[in-house]
């Protein structure tokens, strides 16, 4: 996503737990999608709350990547920024970093689309427009 079309959309704070970690003694890699799977399902829960939004439409992810930086261990707090790029007919592009307590220096970072789809048919459909209005809303604040 390009750095100079993206905004702060939601910020989590997410506690480590010892069970994220492997037998190396580092949270798995597979935590770090975890990570960013909250803070994506929190923000939109944010959007548009989930008995309002979720009936016929819901959200899949088209693509998703992870670039990890440094080990993250037990104990600590995952900070995950979510940043949101600008959505498309259909999908919606996010980005995130991933901070450990007060270090300002990421540890992984990362990337999803976002599509929103037809629940009963299982198709790609137009972001709703209550959940476009909101995207644009927070996009001019």
């Amino acid at each position: 996503m390009n750095q100079d079309h993206r905004r702060l959309g939601f910020i989590a704070r997410i506690p480590i737990r010892w069970g994220d970690m492997d037998s190396m003694g580092h949270v798995n890699n597979t935590v770090y999608f975890r990570y960013m799977e909250q803070t994506r399902i929190s923000w939109f829960d944010s959007l548009l709350p989930r008995g309002k939004a979720w009936g016929s439409t819901g959200i899949v992810i088209a693509s998703a990547t992870c670039n990890y930086r440094r080990a993250m261990t037990y104990p600590g707090t995952v900070e995950v920024r979510l940043y949101v790029g600008t959505p498309g007919g259909s999908s919606i592009p996010t980005s995130y970093e991933m901070r450990v307590d007060d270090d300002p220096k990421p540890y992984a970072d990362g990337s999803a689309v976002v599509v929103c789809i037809d629940i009963a048919r299982n198709k790609a459909v137009r972001i709703p427009e209550a959940l476009r209005a909101r995207l644009m809303a927070e996009a001019t604040s």
